[in-house]
């Protein structure tokens, strides 16, 4: 039997009306990419804001990617491939001095996490003298901590000991491991990885320093163009790992699993270690440490007098204060 073009135009105005009716619309989720500097500890809610969900919950279609250093990270940011990166105070502070646009958001961890380790040979001080510590980068968290742990150790970076640029967590450890270098910084549990072909020794924990300077460690960064563009964006990438920071505090056993998953040579006692130590430190309210971004402004001072940079040109904290006054934070905490 033959039907009528009227007939099946009726129906298949018919079948679209019926399936609007029954269909739920389809949140549209942005595209962005988003970055994080290193493997385990606070570093993992990036990757865990995309397991558990929490970037599509608040509408993002989200590409997480690993770049090994902070410093490239905010280059990373600053061109344009990355939305909204990982990078510390201490990066956003350096490319602001050079003239670019980078603003901290965010900040998770607002202190270093490191340990100096070094072969058993080494007990003092003034065994380190006339060696060689690895950090990933010049400029970078691991350099601003192998200052520190020598500043603590009235030791001259350069004159007294070495620091040498080697690459990421790995590259660093297998340096050590082959004798390249005698100081190695690990995060949290780090040591763990070393395994026990080779003994060593943990010289000076960031925590025994008699005053850890405030530093914002884990943040979120991104620039002030796009942050103008785009704050919904922003907001709601902050609003992913805040929720990924309460998932990170609250279920251990998934955390663990999902640092493993993107951390595949890390074992059980390193995973461990460093979720114990990493929970400790991870901020309610994710604010970005003013103090220790004016610590990093006066040492960055030391070298160029006549930089202009002040803590506002370099945080943007209204994203943060919004989300309190919304009591977003109070809510996911309010959750079993």
């Amino acid at each position: 039997m033959m039907v009528s073009q009227r007939l099946l135009t009726v129906l298949f105005s018919a079948s679209v009306f019926l399936m609007h009716l029954s269909v739920p619309p389809v949140r549209s989720q942005e595209r962005f990419t988003v970055s994080y500097a290193a493997l385990g500890g606070a570093n993992a809610l990036w990757n865990i804001a995309k397991e558990t969900g929490f970037y599509k919950k608040h509408g993002l279609d989200v590409d997480v990617v690993f770049i090994g250093s902070s410093t490239i990270s905010a280059a990373a940011v600053l061109s344009g491939h990355i939305q909204v990166g990982m990078v510390a105070g201490s990066a956003v502070i350096n490319a602001a001095v050079s003239g670019a646009d980078l603003v901290s958001v965010a900040c998770f961890v607002n202190v270093l996490d490191f340990d100096l380790v070094v072969p058993v040979s080494v007990k003092s001080a003034e065994d380190l003298k006339g060696k060689s510590i690895g950090i990933s980068r010049f400029g970078s968290v691991t350099d601003v901590a192998a200052r520190a742990f020598l500043a603590e150790l009235k030791l001259r970076p350069g004159d007294d000991v070495i620091i040498r640029q080697i690459g990421g967590i790995p590259e660093r450890a297998t340096a050590f491991k082959q004798g390249v270098v005698e100081g190695y910084l690990p995060a949290s549990g780090g040591i763990h990885l070393l395994g026990k072909a080779l003994p060593h020794n943990v010289l000076l924990r960031m925590g025994d320093l008699k005053n850890p300077p405030p530093f914002p460690f884990i943040c979120a960064a991104t620039t002030k163009g796009y942050l103008a563009k785009k704050r919904e964006n922003v907001k709601k990438v902050v609003m992913a790992l805040t929720e990924a920071t309460h998932h990170f505090k609250t279920n251990k056993e998934n955390t663990k699993k999902i640092i493993g998953k993107f951390f595949p040579t890390a074992n059980a006692a390193y995973l461990e270690d460093n979720y114990i130590g990493t929970a400790k430190i991870l901020e309610r309210v994710p604010y970005v440490s003013r103090p220790g971004m004016e610590n990093l402004i006066a040492e960055a001072r030391k070298t160029n007098p006549n930089i202009k940079v002040t803590v506002n040109d370099v945080v943007d904290d209204t994203i943060v204060r919004e989300l309190e006054r919304e009591a977003f934070i109070d809510r996911i905490y309010a959750k079993k």
